[in-house]
């Protein structure tokens, strides 16, 4: 199938902006939760956590089945409980009902981002798919400086009204059912399907993949949760303020998204990778020695050229290492290694931050980046690792 006038793709990247949206809409919304609901500063922040954890779960679950019932009928219905769910928050009582409600609609998230990139590498090839990779890194990317400023505008009205904004997933759950067409038409049988679901990781190109993408995301948090401390305790910005510094690094990540096919084409996958991680490196161990407010801004537009090319390649990368009939279930579970870089980057850096100061954390952060650069470096030499999916 073509690129050209495909209506499929804006389709796509509506799906991808609704997951993303899970927990980029709430953040400017928590601390106006505390008060109404009675509950704490650390309490509330299990609004996020739950539903990480549950979009975590689920997408194991669903990874064990989406090669064995289609995928159409997995992302209908997840669409209707993100919407459901999320709507139902709107009404919740108190801080429990609404845990609950937020770990539901974390099973309706799980089933968004992967299934749109399972059929999107199922109907494109070649440089399609890359193009249609990038559209959706786009829209994420976009997602990221929008989203928390419709949930921060929302929530000036009252602490619930963001939870509104995700009732839009029902009439788009109606409206895929009828449009997107079914591309798993040759489903794995049952017995073989759980013989072979975490097998796939023994693949070391499927490996690498994964820890490549748990890498960047961990990465990735290492700038979205200690930039904003930086920016609030030294330089005296107000949380709107910080948030909008932060979405500098969207600008760039769409920019360099958007050039995702034309780098494809003209770049070998592992160049791309060793150019987004060296950025993205770079960036970060920059922000550990920075005392300057416009370097921090010039080294997160540099963070976000390199999230932007790197983004892009591993989700249409991982699209041609799936086994044959396993595309579902090996894309849900690169997605899970996302949730798990994002969750790994408090749970590491947290206590290191305890004893340290925010220095040293980017600066450890940035040698995970730097060792990728020099596997990446080593496995060109070594093996066809990073080449054979050209």
């Amino acid at each position: 199938m073509k690129l050209i006038n495909d209506p499929l793709i804006p389709i796509f990247s509506i799906i991808a902006f609704f997951g993303m949206a899970g927990g980029a809409l709430l953040g400017p919304a928590l601390p106006l939760m505390v008060e109404p609901l009675e509950t704490t500063t650390k309490t509330v922040g299990w609004i996020m956590g739950i539903y990480t954890l549950s979009t975590a779960i689920s997408m194991l679950v669903f990874g064990m089945v989406t090669d064995q019932i289609g995928r159409k009928r997995i992302l209908v219905p997840c669409l209707l409980i993100n919407g459901i769910a999320g709507f139902a928050c709107y009404f919740a009582p108190n801080i429990t009902i609404l845990l609950i409600l937020r770990f539901i609609q974390g099973i309706g998230i799980a089933g968004m981002i992967p299934i749109a990139m399972t059929m999107i590498g199922e109907l494109y090839e070649g440089l399609d798919r890359v193009h249609a990779m990038g559209r959706i890194s786009i829209t994420t990317s976009l997602g990221a400086i929008s989203a928390p400023l419709i949930g921060g505008s929302m929530a000036v009205v009252s602490w619930n009204y963001p939870f509104l904004f995700y009732a839009l997933t029902i009439p788009l759950a109606i409206f895929v059912m009828f449009i997107l067409p079914e591309t798993n038409l040759a489903p794995i049988k049952k017995k073989r399907m759980f013989s072979k679901m975490f097998s796939i990781i023994k693949d070391i190109k499927i490996f690498s993949i994964m820890f490549l993408c748990f890498v960047t995301f961990f990465l990735l948090f290492t700038i979205v949760i200690y930039i904003p401390f930086i920016l609030i305790n030294i330089y005296g910005f107000t949380a709107q303020k910080a948030g909008l510094v932060i979405g500098i690094q969207g600008i760039s990540m769409v920019m360099a998204a958007s050039q995702a096919k034309m780098l494809s084409a003209r770049f070998q996958f592992s160049t791309l990778v060793f150019v987004g991680f060296l950025f993205m490196g770079l960036a970060i161990l920059g922000m550990g020695v920075s005392d300057s407010l416009n370097l921090i801004y010039l080294l997160l537009l540099i963070f976000g050229i390199g999230f932007g090319i790197t983004q892009p390649m591993l989700s249409a990368w991982i699209t041609y290492a799936s086994p044959k009939n396993m595309m579902g279930s090996t894309v849900l579970i690169f997605n899970t290694m996302k949730y798990i870089g994002q969750t790994a980057a408090p749970a590491i850096l947290g206590p290191i931050l305890m004893r340290t100061d925010f220095s040293t954390i980017f600066i450890l952060s940035s040698v995970l980046g730097f060792f990728v650069v020099v596997s990446t470096l080593y496995a060109r030499k070594k093996s066809d690792l990073f080449e054979s999916l050209n």
